[in-house]
């Protein structure tokens, strides 16, 4: 009996990896918010679909970092996801919002995310916590950010 629900078959293997990846903006700028979060998301989803992986839940934190839940293939490594995510996100971005040029000033040889990142594998049993937590990260943002609240 198959769990579609599950598990992902392909041609040659029956697999579930899913990857938690973090990572932050250059001096940690707080550029992730209006028109650059709409761009940002819609590019990472049309990266996740030219090379064969998934993107289940995606949310910005603090307006300076992104959380992703990424499903992949085995015959992918998380390694070439961030390396695509990242470089061909910042590349985009760079063209598609001038309004990071008050942020990121150098004309040449500028940086939008920080060189490192995070990722842990997820197993079935903490995908829901971890999908929980990345879609929370937008409302922690906004208790942070809102007195009243405190």
């Amino acid at each position: 009996m198959k769990d579609k629900s599950r598990l992902t078959y392909g041609r040659t293997s029956v697999f579930n990896l899913n990857y938690h990846i973090i990572w932050g903006t250059k001096y940690r700028n707080r550029v992730l918010k209006g028109n650059v979060e709409i761009v940002l998301k819609r590019i990472l989803l049309e990266i996740a679909s030219k090379y064969g992986f998934s993107i289940d839940y995606m949310e910005i934190g603090k307006d300076d970092h992104l959380h992703l839940l990424v499903s992949a293939p085995p015959k992918l490594s998380v390694t070439n996801i961030v390396r695509w995510l990242k470089g061909i996100s910042a590349y985009r971005l760079f063209r598609e919002c001038p309004e990071l040029q008050t942020s990121y000033w150098k004309s040449t040889n500028r940086h939008l995310w920080s060189p490192s990142y995070y990722v842990e594998s997820i197993g079935t049993t903490n995908q829901q916590t971890v999908a929980k937590y990345i879609d929370d990260q937008r409302l922690k943002a906004v208790e942070l950010n809102d007195p009243a609240s405190n």
